[in-house]
């Protein structure tokens, strides 16, 4: 999304978590969320990272979401490098199914959160970005909750469903 004021920048360590970050995106663009998304790493680009972040405080810029996988230190370099609120995206990883990744991410020092979502879990990352942007705008807190009544009413159908045509039916039409 190209708007003037990006209010959140994603960053991920690598293009390859971009089929990942796609969601957290779309999740901004939903909600009318001006953001920013590139690829910087905090061990092969951290002058470039540091440069991002400090960009992003000076422009207005009110969330970062950074995603890794492997080491994942990139959340934690950007949340050294700024007081604005970080939110970590563990990227699913090769060897040891994203555990790495999770606790590299959550594991922070005191004095330095990031706040840390799910394995691959982009789209809650950008809930999350949005959330902390309706705290101070009544419209983006409108559209939140109006997403939550959505994912309410799709539930509760499929509970409707599952109800009605008993479990194993409802098993054979959704394998």
């Amino acid at each position: 999304m190209s708007m003037a004021t990006p209010l959140v920048r994603i960053v991920m360590g690598s293009d390859s978590d971009l089929p990942v970050m796609k969601d957290a995106a779309a999740v901004l663009a939903d909600f009318g969320i001006a953001y920013h998304m590139t690829v910087l790493s905090a061990h092969r680009t951290p002058a470039r990272l540091i440069g991002y972040v400090q960009e992003g405080e000076a422009s207005g810029t009110k969330v970062f979401i950074a995603a890794a996988g492997g080491a994942a230190h990139l959340a934690g370099v950007v949340a050294a490098h700024t007081t604005l609120p970080v939110i970590g995206v563990p990227i699913l990883g090769k060897s040891t199914d994203g555990l790495d990744s999770l606790l590299s991410t959550v594991q922070m020092p005191p004095g330095v959160p990031v706040a840390t979502v799910a394995i691959n879990g982009a789209k809650n990352a950008g809930i999350l970005a949005a959330q902390i942007i309706g705290a101070t705008d009544p419209e983006v807190r409108k559209k939140i909750a109006k997403h939550k009544e959505k994912i309410a009413k799709d539930v509760l159908a499929k509970a409707q469903k599952l109800e009605e045509i008993g479990y194993e039916e409802y098993l054979k039409k959704h394998e």
